[in-house]
Order: C-alpha cells, then sequence, then structure tokens
C-alpha cells in the first residue's frame, strides 16, 4: 500500500473512499485498465446512490404536500357548500366565508411544506451533482497518469480529495 493510500484509508469522505477504490483496482495485478476503471465506476455508483437515499423523501414530500393542501381544499370547500345549501334561503355569507376561509387554509399549508422542500431538494441535488462531477475527474486523473506499482503517489494526486 503506498503512502497515499495509508493516508486515505483513514478518510472517511465520499472522495477520499472513491479515490482510494480508484487507486487499489489501478494498483491491482488481477485487472487490466478497463477493469479497473469498470470498478471504479462500479464503486462510484454505489457512493452516488448512497450519498442520494435522502433526496427521494424529500422529493415526494415537495410533490405531495401541495396535493394535499388541494385536497383539504376540496373537501373544505364541499363542506362550506353543503352548509350553504343545508341553510336554504337563510343562508349566511358570513357561514360560507369562514368556510372557504378555512378550506384555503389547508392550501396554504401545504404550499408552506412544498416550497422550503422543493428548495432543500434542489440545492442537495446541486450538492449531488457536483460530487459526482468530482469523483469522475478525481478517477479519470488517475487512471490518466499511470503510476508504477512500487513509485509513492504524487502529493498532487490527495488534493482531488480534499
Amino acid at each position: 500500500m503506498s503512502d497515499a493510500q495509508a493516508l486515505l484509508a483513514g478518510r472517511r469522505s465520499i472522495r477520499a473512499s472513491l479515490v482510494l477504490s480508484a487507486m487499489t483496482a489501478h494498483r491491482d495485478p488481477t485487472l487490466d485498465q478497463p477493469g479497473a476503471e469498470a470498478e471504479t465506476g462500479r464503486v462510484a455508483k454505489a457512493l452516488l446512490t448512497k450519498a442520494r437515499a435522502g433526496l427521494r423523501p424529500l422529493e415526494l414530500i415537495a410533490t405531495i404536500a401541495p396535493l394535499l393542501g388541494l385536497l383539504g381544499t376540496v373537501l373544505g370547500m364541499i363542506a362550506a357548500f353543503q352548509a350553504l345549501q343545508d341553510a336554504g334561503s337563510r343562508a349566511d355569507p358570513a357561514t360560507l366565508a369562514g368556510g372557504i376561509w378555512e378550506a384555503l387554509l389547508t392550501t396554504a399549508a401545504g404550499m408552506a411544506v412544498a416550497i422550503p422542500a422543493s428548495m432543500a431538494l434542489t440545492w442537495f441535488e446541486s450538492v449531488a451533482d457536483r460530487l459526482r462531477h468530482e469523483l469522475e475527474d478525481a478517477a479519470t486523473r488517475i487512471f490518466l497518469r499511470p503510476v508504477a506499482k512500487d513509485t509513492p503517489q504524487p502529493e498532487n494526486a490527495l488534493r482531488a480529495v480534499e
């Protein structure tokens, strides 16, 4: 194991994990260049999948919250109009307005949940996209600069993971 690999083994970041995996695959005598690149790609996909795991629930919240708010609005409007129908000719517009106000409150609540969830989802997706590009770059740099099996890694190879 090279000094660079030993240094990376102690780190827990996604970037360090990928670079260590790429360096290990690159030095593995049982793997040819395409095999080492395929193994690095497999590890990168697994790391990115793990990093994006929490985004699905956030996406679901951002999608479903306005729909739940709209459902509450529709149900509230139905109740308000039923109350208006039951009142018949002695209908009080204040009763109808109060029912509509309550119904629209659910839409506002749904949007109050969906808007920040959607903003957070967009931000986290941009972080994951940037991470994917950085992982691709780090792996490419490792495979473009072949290193002899017994020579230590240059210091600038470690800059990709910091």
